[in-house]
């Protein structure tokens, strides 16, 4: 369809698909032509087969709206280099993305010019991707995240299967407010309306999702965002294994050296804070508290079980340094 536009009208609506809406005196300005002009290349677009729409008054103007086929996508060259480096490195967490991406590739790069070309090849060929253990898990389906996501998009009532943690499944009705992703694992963050509370519901657990048509106004989140809110549910959700400690290092430098969740780190003041850690693994928790240093003995404290998985692994510490040192004595006798 493309090919039978003129230079202008590929510009016109290559601009359309920047914006939600374009006045248009502001196409005509950008464009260099008249008002009528402006008309003219709409209507004709739309006899195309382009969903264009115009309304009037102040806030009036044109948008492109969406239509019951996917139209073609304008793209510069910084945005199709862009895209074609996304999909060679598309994002886990999601099942069957990266043949997805795969697909979508191969039509993006068949008319890629050869100048594109060479720099998505040039990316590619100089960096790697570095697969970390922690980015791997769980995957969601892609059509129950586009499902649950028009479903928040539209606040429209959603009802899914959901298996619990304990293994209980049962059916879910929800007024869904955002999906939240954190690596790997991809939560849905709605309001419950049978238990009438908020609630987070891991997609992976989720199937059958249905959109009931029923919208809702939406509720107000207990949260400043999502994000937040999926944080501190995290924070707060009960452990096998907790310990706590109060450390002589700022709550942002505790936060990364730990990679704890914001509501597990708590400052004190500017050189001290406070850190709560809680896992199901012990060896989640010993990882951790090698990356600080404790402060007083009696500031610590957590579950006596814990204790044995830490000697456990200091122990190991102690014989690798001690043959460390063993193999620094013997390279000292040799010389």
């Amino acid at each position: 369809m493309t090919q039978d536009l003129p230079a202008r009208m590929l510009r016109l609506l290559s601009l359309l698909q920047t914006r939600r809406t374009w006045s248009g005196t502001e196409l005509a300005e950008r464009l260099g032509v008249t008002l009528r002009t402006i008309r003219r290349d709409i209507d004709r677009l739309r006899d195309l087969g382009y969903p264009v729409e115009g309304t009037t008054g102040q806030a009036g103007g044109y948008r492109l709206a969406a239509g019951a086929d996917l139209p073609p996508l304008l793209l510069d060259d910084e945005e199709a280099v862009a895209i074609a480096v996304a999909l060679r490195t598309a994002a886990s967490g999601v099942a069957g993305i990266e043949e997805r991406a795969v697909r979508a590739l191969a039509k993006l790069e068949q008319v890629l010019p050869v100048r594109l070309r060479h720099q998505v090849a040039a990316i590619q060929a100089t960096t790697a991707p570095l697969p970390l253990p922690w980015s791997t898990g769980p995957t969601a389906d892609p059509s129950t995240l586009a499902t649950l996501a028009a479903a928040c998009r539209d606040h429209e009532l959603v009802a899914f299967t959901y298996e619990t943690s304990s293994g209980e499944i049962g059916q879910r009705r929800v007024e869904p407010h955002a999906l939240v992703a954190a690596d790997p694992v991809w939560y849905l963050v709605a309001y419950d309306t049978e238990r009438e509370q908020w609630r987070l519901f891991r997609v992976d657990r989720l199937t059958e999702p249905a959109p009931t048509g029923r919208r809702v106004t939406p509720r107000k989140l207990p949260a400043r965002d999502a994000a937040v809110y999926v944080a501190e549910r995290l924070a707060a959700a009960p452990a096998r294994y907790t310990f706590h400690a109060c450390v002589p290092a700022d709550a942002d430098t505790v936060r990364a050296r730990t990679y704890s969740l914001p509501g597990r780190v708590r400052p004190l003041d500017d050189h001290t804070s406070t850190i709560d850690l809680a896992a199901n693994n012990p060896r989640r928790i010993a990882e951790q508290l090698l990356a600080i240093d404790l402060g007083s003995e009696d500031t610590i404290h957590g579950t006596p079980e814990l204790a044995p998985y830490l000697e456990q692994l200091g122990q190991r510490l102690l014989r690798a340094a001690r043959a460390l040192t063993r193999h620094d004595e013997n390279g000292a006798e040799d010389r």
